[in-house]
């Protein structure tokens, strides 16, 4: 299943969306391998054309590992049509092995090729590379938080070595993407697609406050023209008002309580409507993101 992307879009929907079933809860099913329900979750989230891409990408995993393969597909065509982009993903995911067999499967790669192939014609290739390269960069360290937490805790030294290895890495990307920033603006979809352009928010929301607070109205304006993810600008936004101690406006920021030594969420503009018990996997995604 696509984490990444859902992790911004699952973090939003953690605070905005109090009591109707959400994304992350569908998701939640998921992770526990309770995979049918997880599947009807998704379909009733859904109902009406309601969802982003990855919701319907993280649909059709849930069916194809509980056994109905034409939901599976159909969910992958409705995703295709939103904008799904992923195809190495796709193709890799172990999630969709069992459709593989299916006379479905190779038309609808095709038909996936095929529109990247479109899309891409009018790409910067050279700096979608780049971006690529250092979107890998960006997540390297930070896909191994769970496993070194695990197994050696969060205060074990094991993890304070891997936080220093992923500060060291996130200051060599944020002289690479602020030279991008200074030279071509913002890197849109339209410009590097998608996954490159995720790399260069990812970039900024690690960096330093003061690389934040600065490159933040280029994200709103990219954001504004549909080149850059809205859920993105609200994770940043969120980010630079809790540096500068305010009120967040989503939800999206977390903090650890020093009494309790849980983490919960950081104040909010209004009192928070909800009460998740996935605090603390709602945290290990916004380290993620």
């Amino acid at each position: 299943m696509k984490k990444l992307l859902c992790c911004l879009v699952m973090l939003l929907c953690l605070s905005l969306m109090a009591k109707a079933q959400t994304p992350a809860e569908a998701f939640a099913k998921y992770e526990a391998k309770e995979y049918k329900a997880s599947a009807e979750m998704y379909d009733k989230i859904l109902k009406g054309g309601k969802g982003s891409s990855t919701d319907h990408y993280n649909a059709a995993c849930s069916w194809a590992l509980a056994g109905n393969k034409d939901k599976a597909f159909a969910h992958l065509s409705k995703s295709i049509e939103k904008g799904w982009y992923n195809i190495s993903h796709l193709k890799k995911d172990s999630d969709l092995n069992s459709l593989h067999a299916d006379k479905r499967w190779n038309p609808l790669v095709h038909k996936l090729q095929a529109k990247l192939d479109k899309e891409e014609a009018n790409y910067n290739k050279p700096l979608k590379a780049q971006l690529e390269r250092i979107y890998e960069t960006d997540q390297y360290y930070r896909g191994m938080i769970d496993s070194v937490q695990n197994r050696f805790g969060m205060e074990s030294p094991e993890m304070k070595e891997l936080w220093k290895k992923m500060a060291a890495q996130d200051s060599l990307n944020t002289i690479e993407v602020v030279a991008i920033l200074e030279k071509h603006g913002w890197p849109g979809k339209s410009m590097v697609g998608p996954q490159a352009s995720m790399a260069a928010f990812l970039v900024i929301q690690h960096s330093e406050k003061s690389v934040m607070e600065k490159y933040l109205p280029m994200l709103r304006e990219a954001a504004q023209k549909g080149e850059a993810l809205k859920g993105s600008l609200a994770l940043m936004e969120d980010r630079v008002r809790m540096n500068k101690g305010l009120p967040q406006l989503y939800g999206s920021q977390l903090q650890m309580n020093e009494t309790t030594k849980k983490w919960e969420l950081y104040k909010e503009k209004t009192k928070p409507t909800w009460i998740s018990a996935a605090q603390k996997w709602a945290w290990n995604l916004s380290q993620i993101t």
